[in-house]
């Protein structure tokens, strides 16, 4: 760990002392990325970015993790996700009118959408030193302060936890609803290390005396979607259920879930898992040993179970995703995070 932390800090002060050449792009970049390895939140704050930036010519910029292709492709909501990355497909099937493009170079995926857009939102950048975004949103999951974690692999973090100080906006994820200014302050400064936070202006003081947004965010579950056309919209009426999810922290998910049915089975991977074909005839023979449950699963999921032909029609009837929505613990928060996007998009319409 020792010489993983030491090659991190070489490699970020070669670029912070402009030893090694960072390009920016010629529209306004917003990057969202963390110092963790997945489950922070990234694409539903991706999702709150575009829909407060509605009206906007925009793209979303993805390495498109997980996909079986390279290079510079623009997703096709018609697809598959073993094309484009789950998460990729999942933004281009929600806001038909965004570009949404993988490449796991960000240089020449910047360079080939060009400046026809207003911004460009690049999805998990952070560590993607060789492009200098315009302004770089950075999430902390509620439930796991970086300061409190391990750099890989001992523990989650994949960057330097004093990285966070970097960013140009802070977003804890995941919080509860309902937090007072007293606790997001206790936060800031207990699990972010800040020497002070101003409640009234949502902003912290870094160990260095710089100021920063730190604001504070939640997710809420909307009604059950179905993931094949010609589901039965009784299904998520039954009181029972089985959950499917491969997703980097599935616990909310399945407490969200057992808070209203009664759970008979959960099947629980890995991130960004590709289902197998032994996966779907446990899925099926479920749905046997189950005859009563509705089916759920995560948004995210959704996109790679859309192409497993070998699910049986019973679950396919019965086959629901849970989509979720990021929303900020209060209205000025809110209105300072739009302020920040729209001032650094204005003048681009």
């Amino acid at each position: 760990m020792l010489i993983y932390r030491t090659i991190l800090k070489l490699r970020h002060r070669a670029y912070d002392r402009g030893r090694r050449p960072c390009a920016e792009a010629g529209v306004p970049t917003i990057c969202v990325g963390n110092v963790t390895v997945g489950g922070t939140g990234k694409t539903p704050l991706t999702e709150l970015i575009l829909r407060e930036l509605a009206g906007r010519q925009l793209a979303v910029l993805s390495r498109g993790y997980g996909r079986r292709t390279k290079g510079y492709l623009e997703v096709d909501p018609s697809g598959d996700a073993s094309l484009y990355g789950d998460e990729p497909l999942q933004i281009a099937r929600k806001f038909p009118g965004v570009k949404v493009v993988v490449d796991e170079d960000r240089i020449e995926g910047c360079n080939r959408i060009g400046s026809s857009v207003d911004a460009i939102i690049l999805d998990d950048a952070y560590q993607y030193r060789r492009l200098k975004a315009s302004l770089n949103i950075v999430l902390v999951d509620y439930g796991r302060p970086v300061f409190k974690d391990s750099l890989l692999p001992f523990g989650r973090l994949r960057d330097l936890p004093e990285r966070i100080f970097k960013a140009d906006i802070i977003v804890v994820t995941k919080c509860p609803a309902a937090m007072s200014d007293y606790e997001k302050g206790c936060y800031a400064q207990d699990n972010l290390h800040m020497s002070g936070y101003e409640a009234a202006e949502h902003i912290a003081y870094t160990p260095a005396g710089d100021k920063i947004p730190v604001l504070f965010s939640t997710v809420e579950y909307m009604k059950p979607a179905p993931v094949f056309e010609g589901a039965e919209a009784s299904w998520p009426r039954s009181d029972r259920a089985v959950a499917i999810c491969g997703i980097a922290r599935n616990r909310q998910f399945v407490d969200h879930l057992a808070a209203g049915y009664s759970l008979q089975e959960v099947f629980s991977f890995r991130d960004h898992h590709r289902f197998s074909e032994k996966d779907i005839r446990k899925f099926n023979e479920a749905m046997l040993q189950h005859p009563f449950a509705c089916f759920f699963t995560t948004e995210k999921d959704s996109q790679r179970l859309k192409d497993c032909r070998l699910l049986s029609e019973d679950v396919r009837k019965r086959l629901f995703y849970l989509p979720i929505e990021a929303r900020f613990l209060s209205e000025g928060e809110r209105e300072l995070f739009v302020r920040l996007l729209e001032d650094l998009v204005k003048g681009r319409v």
